[in-house]
Parts: structure tokens; sequence; C-alpha cells
């Protein structure tokens, strides 16, 4: 029967192991799905960690932003309410609930939970940028700098942009004079557009040509793989309308964009055909294939669209064939220029537009779908990632942290030029805080977070009951934390993000207090009364006396006291002497009858009025005030911990 039983509680414990598992995993996949623009495969996750009762309040904060970022603001509302109260919720939260109840339509509200943010954030520019532009996705996620760039080492003194990545390869296009010769194209007097591999790892590699007859006396540009219904590779890139050694023309004469494929025989890219979405008399172009290769996104002019360009996709047949083109829809196209799309792991698309707000001509943005998979809002990607001239050709390798981008921004070697970029997740700075004694978590401690070079306050929070505390922080920051409670010393703890990997998402900064060596202050005492002339413990004061049994049997078990008593200055001192004693032996009575041995009591004593602790000396010169303040029973503390004794 024992075994049986033994067994059954071997299974629960296994269970219980496997569910927690469970449940981490599922919060690493939420904020892996979050990272990548997933939202609404990362709230299923935060769901699931909510049932689970694993690490909530972080899921209730995940869960608001995703919901506010597709801008379901009614879902996100009740998970905002889970956790806006929470003493160690970042102050940030704050603005983003308001925004929330704003865009619900509880503008009293909002307004509230605004004034409480400026009170810590005086001059945060969001504010302005969501009430001026309504954006408040791109306002959320630009709360915090996401991304690093640096121009690539092949860049050259004409036009290289346009990339794709496959077998360490990097596909592109250039007009590079040293290579491309010929007519140059009149719009810029650089030559035509060739496309041309490099090797993406390899900062020495020299590009080349791509192998074949897909490049012409033409623009080649915006190449991307993908496999034909035979699964064989091929690829489709942009081209002027010029196929088979034959141009088309346009209705004034105008040599249209097109997109052609191109298959790979004997190790050369061999021309194939042109697609059905093409047409003479308007471009189509910058072809982006989703991963599994069901569906076609481009850029066309063609009539009908919203603006200039517009982004449309295609359905991709069993056979290879293309559909109709459909319009990606006016949360996508404005009446400017939309173009460069492209699809990532997720399936979330990303593309660069002059029509929607931005930071000066072409910007890149990514969208955000609801739960039916609708696209409802678009995020600017923000600095630097954009600049004030033209940003598109975004790219994204599979692993969602690094990838590519184009621009004419200023400082670059040509035209255009391609920049290599790191997507850096948010950085957050958490900890528990425990007592240097019992280690035990440390509650209601109050702590802040300084820039240290600028010496300002950024961020303050209150511990949890489990200790608990939790900042957004910056990269390449040097941070001070002050932590401080009044049963416990302050202290400052110093840390720096220079180092910090790119892809580390959290800093654990664990903070040990020692606790004050005043049973006062540790047991948060008010002060014990006797009646005049007795000694005898009143309930009042037994509650108070209850509060030194619970810190030396539960909070500190080791410490040793010693008792003492003191009287004020009226009465001679046989009289103060005799009944500060018997005050202090019925406190340790009291103390002893409840559960403190002996031995953890070395000495009681009564000292009278012998000991003052101001000038009184009788009721003429001292106000019953200040009498009362020498009435008195103190206990100083030996020992809190074994081995370790007080020096007072």
């Amino acid at each position: 029967m024992k075994s049986f039983k033994n067994s059954v509680l071997l299974v629960a414990f296994l269970f219980a192991c496997q569910l927690t598992i469970a449940q981490y995993g599922a919060q690493k996949k939420g904020d892996y799905f979050f990272s990548k623009f997933s939202y609404i495969k990362a709230i299923a996750e935060y769901e699931r960690m909510i049932e689970g009762g694993l690490n909530s309040d972080y899921a209730h904060q995940q869960l608001a932003e995703c919901y506010l970022l597709i801008r379901d603001y009614k879902k996100s509302i009740p998970h905002f309410k889970a956790v806006i109260n929470n003493a160690t919720l970042p102050t940030d939260y704050y603005f983003k609930y308001a925004m929330a109840l704003y865009s619900n339509g509880n503008h009293e509200e909002s307004a509230k939970w605004l004034r409480k943010y400026k009170k810590f954030n005086k001059n945060d520019s969001r504010l302005k940028r969501f009430l001026k532009d309504g954006n408040m996705a791109s306002v959320v996620f630009n709360s915090r700098q996401r991304y690093e760039v640096e121009p690539v080492t092949f860049n050259s003194t004409e036009s290289d942009f346009g990339t794709f990545s496959r077998g360490g390869d990097l596909y592109f296009a250039s007009s590079r004079r040293d290579i491309v010769t010929g007519d140059t194209y009149g719009w810029n007097e650089e030559p035509w557009l060739d496309l041309f591999v490099v090797q993406g790892d390899n900062e020495l590699s020299v590009p080349t040509r791509l192998k074949g007859d897909v490049n012409t006396k033409f623009h080649e540009s915006s190449l991307i793989f993908s496999t034909d219904y035979k699964n064989d590779t091929i690829i489709y890139f942009t081209r002027n309308n010029f196929f088979d050694k034959k141009e088309g023309y346009g209705a004034f004469d105008e040599i249209n964009l097109k997109i052609y494929s191109a298959k790979l025989v004997d190790g050369e890219w061999t021309e194939n055909r042109g697609l059905r979405v093409n047409g003479d008399y308007y471009s189509t172009g910058h072809p982006s294939v989703t991963p599994d290769r069901k569906r076609l996104y481009f850029t066309s002019d063609r009539p009908g669209g919203y603006g200039g360009t517009d982004i449309y996709y295609s359905e991709i047949h069993d056979r290879g064939g293309v559909g109709s083109p459909i319009n990606a829809g006016p949360a996508v196209n404005t009446e400017g220029n939309e173009m460069f799309p492209f699809i990532n792991e997720e399936g979330k698309l990303f593309f660069s537009s002059d029509g929607h707000v931005g930071f000066g001509q072409l910007d890149v943005f990514s969208t955000i779908s609801n739960e039916e998979g609708e696209i409802v809002d678009v995020i600017n990607l923000g600095t630097p990632i954009n600049s004030s001239s033209d940003d598109f050709g975004y790219y994204g390798l599979p692993n969602g942290i690094d990838g590519y981008v184009s621009s004419n921004r200023e400082g670059g070697m040509g035209g255009d030029d391609i920049y290599k970029f790191k997507f850096t997740p948010a950085l957050d700075v958490e900890g528990f805080v425990i007592d240097g004694v019992n280690e035990q978590p440390l509650d209601s401690v109050h702590i802040k977070l300084f820039d240290q070079k600028t010496n300002t306050l950024v961020a303050q929070a209150v511990t949890d009951e489990k200790g608990y505390y939790r900042f957004p922080i910056n990269r390449k920051t040097t941070y001070m934390i002050e932590a401080v409670r009044k049963t416990h010393p302050h202290k400052t703890i110093y840390f720096n993000t220079s180092e910090t990997p790119n892809k580390q998402k959290m800093i654990r900064k664990d903070i040990v207090l020692e606790p004050v060596l005043d049973l006062k202050l540790l047991a948060d005492l008010n002060k014990i009364y006797f009646d005049f002339n007795k000694s005898n413990i009143r309930p009042d004061a037994a509650l108070e006396l209850d509060k030194v049994v619970r810190v030396m049997t539960k909070t500190y078990p080791d410490m040793i006291i010693k008792l003492e008593a003191h009287t004020d200055p009226v009465g001679s001192h046989n009289y103060n002497d005799g009944l500060s004693q018997r005050r202090a032996k019925s406190t340790y009575e009291y103390l002893i009858a409840n559960g403190i041995s002996e031995d953890r009591i070395i000495s009681y004593k009564g000292f009278g009025k012998r000991m003052p602790i101001n000038h009184c000396t009788s009721k003429k010169d001292c106000s019953p005030e200040e009498l009362e303040l020498n009435r008195r029973t103190e206990f100083p503390i030996v020992q809190i911990k074994k081995g370790v004794l007080s020096t007072k």
C-alpha cells in the first residue's frame, strides 16, 4: 500500500513538473512570436501561461501589448487592469493603458493615467506624436530603439540595393561602373542595374555578376528564390519589359517593369518566362514569396489602385501558375507609393511607403493582423532602420535577428547603399530582493533605477510579495539601482549593458539587504503602554509584543535580545527603578509564555529614569509629550544570526 502511495505521489510530481515545463515553453514561444510581429500566435501562448498560473503578471503585460498592437483595445483593457496597479510595473504601461482607454472612448479615464505617466516622464514626445498622427502601433513599437545598422563592405560608388540571402551567398542589384558597362540610365546617369552575388559572411569577397542570361542591357533587380511545382529551384526577378531579346513598350513608348522567372541549367540561370500578372501598360516588380511558396507579393502601378504604386498579391497554383492580382487593401496602400514587399518566416508583411506617417521619404513598415488574419494597422520600424531619406528593400533572415535594408541616406557610399541590421530585442532588468539573514523575499522595497551618466531617475517601483521587481532598460548604458526599505539599510548596485549580447532579453540583478539591528523597526512596533503605576501587560501592549514574538520565531529564529524598560523622570530613583524592573519582568514573562525560549533573552532590566533620551528632568521643564518619550521598552539585539553578534 505504501509503495502504491509513493508511486501515485511520484506520478503526480512528474505531471506537475511537465505542466511547469510546458508553461515555461509557452512563455518562450510567446516571446518568440512577439519578436516576429506574430501577435495572434503570441496571444495564444500567453493565455496558456495565465491558465497555468505561471508568471501571470508578465503574461497579462504581454497580452495587453498584443491586443493594443492589433487594435483590439477592448480586449487589451482587462489585461492592463490586471497589472496596472502593481508596484513593479514599469511606468511606460501607464501611457499604453491611457492609449488603450482613449481609443476605446474612455477619454476621462485615459486623461487620468496620462497625468500619472507625466509625473514620471515629463519630456516624452510620444504623446504629441500619438495625438498628432494617431498611429498607436508605431508609437508603442518605437518606445525603445530596436535595431542597429551598418553599411556592408561591398557597396560601390553607384547604386546597390535589394538583397536576398541563400546558402551563405547574398544576391543584390548593382550599377557599379567597374563591372557594368555600356549605356547609362538617363535618370541618374549610372549604368543599368544588373544582378550580382557575393559571399555574405566574407568581407573580402568580391561581387560577381549572376551567371546566365538574366542580365541584359536593361534593369534587373529584386531577385528572390523559390521552387516550381516540380520542386526545382527557380528565381523571380524584376526587369524592364525585355524578353527573348525583344522589347515591349507602353502607351507612351516607355519600357515598364515586369516580373520574370529563371531556372538553373548547367550552373547558369536561364530566363524562363514572364508572369501572368505583368502588363505592357503598367509596371509590376519587387516580387516576394511566402515561406510556404503559395503566395506571391509584388508592387504595381496598374489602374485601380489606391495611389501611385500599391502592394498586391496572387496565389501560386499547384502547377506553378500565378492567379489574378489582389490589392493588399487600404490598411497597407495609401494615396502615396507602397513598394518592396517582403514576407518573413511567420508570414508577416514588411514594405516601404511614402504615404504612411514616417521619418522621411520612403520608410519601412510592418503590418499587424487581427485574429482573422486581416491586416488592421502598420508599424513604422523607426530609426535607425528608417531615416530622413529613402529606406526600402527590407529583408530579414530566418533567425529573426539579422537582415538587410537599402537606403540613400546621408553618409552612404553611392546612390543607394545596402546596410546590414541586427534586430535588438527589448532588454529588461529583473531581480528578487532578499533578506541577507533569513534569505526570504522582501516586499515593499523601494527600487529606483538611475542612468549613472546623466544621474537622472529613469524608473522606480516597489517589490511585490515575492520580492520581485522589473524595469525596461536600454543597451550601452550604465545604471545604478538603489534599494531601500525601512527595515533594511540603503543599498546600491551598478551594472553596465555595453557588453550585453544583442540576443539577450533579460539581465538578472538580485539584491541582498541586511536588516537593521533595531527590533522596533523590524517588528513595526508601536509604543508599548502600561497603566499608571502598574506593570501588567495590557491588551494593546500584548498586540505589540506579539509582533516581537513573530519576528523572533518566524522571521529571525536565531535572534537573541536583551530587554530594557525605562520610565520618565517624575518620582524618585527607588520608585522608578522598581517600577521599570517590574515592567521589564512582565514583558519578559509574556515573551517566554508565548514561545520565546529563555536562552534567547539574555537579560531583562529596569533602568528607571537613569537613561532619558531628551533633556527632561521633571514635569516643570518638559511637556507631556516629551515626558512620554522617556517611558519606553527597548529590545537591543545581541545576535540576529548564529555566529553574527551585534556591535551595539
